[in-house]
């Protein structure tokens, strides 16, 4: 016997019973971002992997140990793509977006891949919903992107969602806080797990990262980055803040917040979620400011700012609400006899074009298996069809959550059953 094969560690399979979840987060985001006049773009899974190094740091955990990077036929380096922010600025920049139009509002969604230890929300193959605004380099452009991620948690109905931000100052105020950090954390470098040790020597900001305890600890003690704020970088998180207010937007300010990349200046934010199904992976969105990256990468001198959430972490939530998300078919049509197998064929596909989800099993069967299917279908309604109904034109719909059967003509089924009011969904059948 051939040996099965089984999928990629860490990339899971989606389907029918959950992926209705995926759909609805995703129908979510299109609608509600649409709203926010953000355009859909799609870009490549497959990058050069030098937009990630110039982007996120080589120094960062990302492009040091977790991308799947891979050499092509033509002795390419490539990668897939890790994270959507710096792909987003690699369209924007081939295709002059900026000579386009003066502000442009971006989202995406899709399949992100990391090598990393895999736990609860945090998987090898994860998918983010994302969205980037280039051109405004004001503070209410921060707010509006927090106000995105907060109408979209509503919209999901998460609403235990708590948004921490912060400012990590630009050119001209960091190297001062840098160098002080570097001081700090020298000083108590034993007390640094093993990885935060390197990175205090690649990378210090990624010490403020570490999930480690005894790393936070020091961190918790450490120079607070907002103390060392110039002025232009103070004001416009202090406008930040303001505008939050006017949209009632309560927040919390953490000046430990770094995030994970490298190219982010001034604001930088997280949302933070406090359900125990997440487990240490409570983080379901965040973004920031990266004014420096578009230049960096050979583009335009153009601010942006952004965010992104993580898809399977927000199925997770929904999951543990309890909602039913899946839609039940409107009709089960059930035949009576084998003679009305092609006429129940033919009816059903009728009135899948007038728009009704009509369930059929074309396996036939009898009449009392049938019934027991449309009972684990969750079906509103049931319809017999056999040689008396096909005869008369006439037949009944069998509401499957209780009540008296409806009379109805075979050519206004559609009709009549968009007239009945809707019933709870009966218990699926064990």
């Amino acid at each position: 016997m051939s040996q099965k094969i089984n999928g990629v560690k860490g990339m899971n399979d989606l389907l029918p019973g959950e992926i209705e979840i995926w759909q609805f987060v995703e129908s979510t985001a299109r609608t509600l971002f649409g709203r926010f006049g953000y355009g859909e773009v799609r870009t490549p899974m497959v990058e050069d992997t030098a937009l990630f190094v110039r982007s996120v740091g080589e120094e960062t955990d990302i492009v040091g140990k977790e991308m799947y990077t891979f050499e092509d036929k033509g002795g390419r380096s490539l990668s897939l793509r890790p994270e959507g922010t710096a792909p987003a600025a690699r369209a924007y920049i081939e295709h002059s977006v900026n000579n386009q139009e003066p502000v442009s509002r971006w989202f995406y969604m899709g399949p992100m891949f990391r090598y990393e230890r895999m736990k609860t929300g945090r998987y090898r193959q994860f998918s983010q919903i994302g969205a980037e605004a280039y051109g405004a380099k004001e503070p209410a452009q921060d707010a509006e992107l927090m106000d995105v991620v907060v109408q979209f948690l509503e919209a999901l109905g998460l609403t235990d969602v708590t948004l921490n931000i912060n400012s990590l100052g630009d050119d001209n105020c960091r190297p001062a806080y840098h160098a002080k950090l570097v001081e700090y954390l020298n000083a108590h470098k034993e007390e640094l797990c093993a990885d935060c040790q390197q990175r205090l020597e690649r990378n210090p900001l990624r010490v403020l990262d570490c999930k480690n305890e005894k790393c936070q600890a020091v961190a918790a003690a450490g120079p607070n980055v907002l103390e060392f704020l110039c002025e232009p970088c103070r004001a416009h998180f202090t406008d930040l803040q303001r505008k939050l207010g006017v949209l009632g937007i309560r927040y919390v300010v953490n000046h430990r917040l770094v995030r994970g990349l490298d190219y982010y200046t001034r604001t930088v934010f997280e949302f933070i979620a406090s359900h125990p199904a997440l487990g240490t992976a409570s983080t379901v969105g965040g973004g920031g400011r990266y004014d420096k990256m578009m230049k960096g990468l050979g583009g335009p001198d153009v601010p942006a700012v952004g965010f992104a959430m993580g898809l399977d972490r927000l199925v997770l939530l929904l999951k543990e609400s309890g909602k039913t998300f899946a839609q039940r078919p409107d009709l089960f049509i059930a035949v009576a006899d084998e003679g009305s197998q092609d006429e129940g064929l033919k009816l059903a596909s009728r009135l899948r074009r007038e728009g009704l989800k009509v369930d059929f099993d074309t396996r036939g069967g009898s009449l009392k298996s049938q019934m027991k299917r449309a009972d684990k279908s969750g079906a509103r309604f049931t319809l017999v069809l056999g040689e008396q109904e096909r005869t008369t034109g006439q037949a009944k719909l069998k509401p499957m959550a209780g009540g008296e059967p409806v009379p109805v003509a075979l050519d206004s089924v559609a009709a009549t059953v968009r007239a009945q009011p809707e019933a709870p969904a009966p218990a699926p059948a064990c």
